[in-house]
Order: structure tokens, then sequence, then C-alpha cells
């Protein structure tokens, strides 16, 4: 349509066009006769996009280290009548894909007490004596009397406390449970390597040298 508009214009008769004469009085006078009413015009409202971009930067600002929201996020809450506790390594992607569902399901019941034996602050005397090295191996649970569970057993106890406990209740009745804790023992023994992480021993060493420990002439660092 602006295309027949224009054809239009351009070919009609040199002389007498109202709408061209029209048009370009008014341009005439508008843009030549008060320049400083144009001015004004375009002028005279503050510009809020400013304001706008500011308010963006502040609140970007204000969310700008992830790192600390995810540290705040990573800090669960401890059910004050736990049952049970769950040792797990936070560092493991597919093993907080469970660990993260499990945390879900507890929101209902405040059953489990998550510790993450990655973090910096983990400590094997408030976990019946469990060390780093000796938690990295397989699962780890403790139960509120102090009872210590490992492998398939663990898992079955941690799905009871959260309403699952049909998921591995068949690994109860031999010989399931054997076959379940062999498949398991298979997937804990390659899990690093599985997951694209280093061996234990360079976890450990990297792990001393970010706490600082220095260990003394034949005797093994604690962890």
């Amino acid at each position: 349509m602006a295309l027949r508009g224009a054809a239009a214009i351009a070919c009609t008769p040199r002389g007498r066009n109202p709408f061209v004469s029209s048009a370009n009085h008014y341009f005439f006078m508008r843009f030549h006769h008060s320049p400083s009413r144009s001015f004004q015009r375009f002028t005279s409202h503050p510009n809020h996009r400013s304001g706008y971009r500011n308010q963006i930067r502040a609140i970007q600002g204000a969310t700008a280290d992830p790192l600390t929201s995810k540290k705040e996020y990573d800090k669960d809450p401890s059910p004050e009548n736990w049952k049970i506790k769950m040792l797990y390594d936070g560092d493991c992607p597919l093993c907080m894909r469970e660990v993260n569902m499990l945390k879900e399901r507890n929101k209902l019941y405040g059953t489990i007490k998550f510790v993450d034996i990655s973090s910096d602050e983990y400590s094997a005397e408030e976990n019946q004596g469990l060390d780093y090295k000796t938690v990295m191996g397989r699962i780890h649970a403790i139960v509120s009397d102090g009872t210590v569970v490992t492998d398939v057993e663990a898992f079955r106890r941690l799905y009871e406390e959260v309403g699952l406990g049909w998921v591995y209740a068949i690994t109860k009745y031999e010989p399931i449970a054997k076959i379940a804790d062999f498949v398991y023992s298979v997937w804990a023994k390659y899990r690093l390597q599985i997951t694209g992480r280093p061996p234990l021993e360079e976890i450990l060493e990297a792990r001393r040298k970010n706490k600082g420990e220095v260990c003394g002439d034949n005797k093994s660092c604690q962890m």
C-alpha cells in the first residue's frame, strides 16, 4: 500500500497538488518556524530508561555471586528428631541426583539428617569415627542409636524413612540381598572413574593441601 501511494504521487502532473502542498507547508512550518518548540518537545520528558537500567544493574549486583547462593542453598536445616544420618559425597554429580530427591521427600518427614563429607567442616568425630577416605569407599548411614549401616541396607533404611521403603523392600531377602550388594560394590569401586573424577589418592592429596594439613614422619593424615 505504501508503494502504491508513493507511485500515485510521483505520477501526478506537476501543478497544484493540494496534498503535496499542504504536506510541504506543514513540515516547513513545523520544523523551520518553531525550532525551539520542536527541541523542547523532544527533550522535555525525563529519560526513564536510564533509571530502569540502574535498577536492573542493582538487581544483578545483588545476585552476582552464584557461589554464595549455592552455599546458602546447600545448607540444609538439620531436623531435631532425625532417625538416620546420610553421609554423602557432595562432589559426585550422579550421587547428588538421588540425594536431592531424598531431600525433597525429607521436607515432609524430617527424619533424615544429611551430612556432606566433601565439606571442609566434615568431622569424623561427630560421625562415629568415619573418616573421609572410609566414607568415600561406599555409602554410609548412621542410625540415631549410633548403628552404622552400609551398602544397599543403607539405601533401604533411608528410603524407608521417607515413605519409599517399597523400592528396596525386595533386597531384604536372599539371594536378592547378595546380588544387590554385589552390583552396588562394582558401582562403588568405579564410581570416580564413571563420573570423570581423579583417583581417590589424588582427591585425598588435594584435600590435604586445601586444609593445610601437615603430616609428621611415619604418620598418615587423618581427615
